[in-house]
């Protein structure tokens, strides 16, 4: 008995918590990455998703699994992920961001910097401890609580619009340039806490939790409106991280990440707002605003009941082997966006493109109207 209880002393780490940060999935295992697509609310009499079910895409699954249970749930992928912040109570060995253009309804939207500027279109979670942690990038308004909440629940002002998600597992020496890519972001960040026992491993995050972001400046590199960046996940996955700034002034999709992967995209966004981009078909690249969606083959719905910005290759590589590509991220194609900081997360996978690839259904052609994509 003595020496099982010695055994059991020596493997829980400091502050009781058995678990790794991580991403999780809907069983508990901690997992590299995963994607979710949370569905819209289905109207009709006998509509059978109320809009808080979704789908889980994790690495090494082979397509889209329905979810466990709603979105709402402490024992589903998101519960027990973003749940973790509220596990850790006041912990000087943990740091986290958390930022959203639509903050939670407690704080109230803060749009301006202190210049009078509006600040990023971007919505996020970073936590971390000396070891590894996990970034999500979603558009889920008023998402997550602030850790004063003391626990998870989804807002239901998030439950009527489709949702996306993308969690990724990193180690700790990624999150200087995670913090430097939320700097050029320029992210309206409305709790966190980087204790000085990780402020000299990641000062980028240090920074942005300071608010020093807001210049536009990277501490200790030139001004920049935008950059692009391989992140290297905990398992060895390459993600590519488009970050820009107000200052870079042009569409996210059509003017960079389109030339940059060399692809032309299919790109998901909310359509609700004004000055929104037509597909543009210039510069060499097919960008086609996504017009009809149906993820998982579970129902088919417009791009006016997604709040989802994501975007996706109509093809395959050439060789086929690494798939196309799939990007989520938090902004969307419109005028005012143009002059916002905002990105998007990509990777070439096959499984993950045909899920995103099948979701979409007809886009609006170059010119004006709609057809399959």
């Amino acid at each position: 008995m003595l020496l099982f209880l010695s055994l059991l002393v020596t493997c829980v780490p400091l502050g009781g918590n058995t678990q790794p940060i991580s991403c999780y999935n809907d069983k508990g295992d901690a997992v590299d990455w995963f994607y979710m697509y949370k569905l819209p609310k289905e109207h009709g009499r006998k509509a059978p998703y109320l809009g808080e079910f979704y789908l889980l895409l994790e690495k090494g699954s082979d397509g889209w699994t329905n979810g466990k249970g709603t979105v709402n749930d402490t024992t589903g992928a998101l519960g027990r992920t973003v749940g973790q912040l509220y596990s850790q109570g006041k912990n000087t060995e943990v740091a986290y961001i958390l930022y959203n253009d639509q903050q939670p309804e407690d704080f109230g939207d803060r749009w301006a910097d202190n210049s009078g500027n509006r600040g990023g279109h971007t919505k996020g979670v970073v936590l971390l401890d000396k070891n590894q942690g996990f970034w999500l990038v979603h558009s889920t308004p008023h998402f997550p609580p602030a850790q004063k909440a003391g626990q998870y629940y989804y807002p239901s002002t998030g439950v009527t619009n489709g949702q996306n998600f993308i969690c990724v597992t990193y180690p700790i020496d990624r999150f200087q340039t995670i913090g430097e890519q939320l700097q050029i972001n320029q992210p309206d960040v409305y709790d966190c806490d980087v204790p000085e026992s990780l402020a000299s491993l990641v000062p980028a995050l240090a920074a942005v939790c300071k608010k020093e972001h807001l210049s536009g400046h990277i501490s200790h590199i030139k001004p920049v409106s935008n950059r692009s960046v391989t992140l290297t996940s905990k398992d060895g996955t390459d993600f590519i991280s488009f970050a820009k700034g107000a200052s870079f002034n042009n569409d996210l999709y059509h003017s960079w990440v389109a030339p940059t992967l060399k692809s032309d995209l299919l790109v998901q966004f909310w359509i609700r707002s004004t000055g929104v981009l037509p597909s543009d078909c210039s510069l060499g690249w097919k960008v086609l605003d996504i017009t009809l969606i149906n993820p998982g083959q579970t129902f088919t719905f417009k791009t006016s009941q997604d709040h989802s910005k994501w975007a996706v290759s109509p093809k395959a590589s050439v060789s086929g082997a690494s798939g196309g590509w799939v990007c989520v991220g938090d902004i969307n194609r419109n005028e005012a966006e143009e002059k916002r900081g905002g990105g998007t997360v990509c990777l070439q996978d096959p499984v993950v493109w045909k899920a995103y690839r099948t979701a979409a259904l007809e886009c609006q052609a170059c010119g004006g109207g709609t057809g399959q994509c």
